[in-house]
């Protein structure tokens, strides 16, 4: 199977141990790279966003 290439909103949520609205917040503060798709959902580039928490100066607020 293939590596993804991008997460969703509940990745991230898993991830950084955070409400769906922070990061719905960190979307809007356009932290990373995503895309809106048609139906609303959003995919946020794996590559954008691993790079963002690597940086280490990453903020997150609940």
């Amino acid at each position: 199977m293939a590596e993804k290439r991008c997460y969703t909103v509940k990745d991230l949520q898993e991830m950084l141990d955070v409400s769906r609205s922070t990061v719905y917040k960190l979307l809007r503060q356009n932290e990373f790279r995503w895309i809106q798709l048609e139906g609303g959902g959003y995919r946020i580039s794996k590559k954008s966003f691993d790079e963002w928490l690597d940086k280490g100066n990453a903020s997150v607020t609940s």
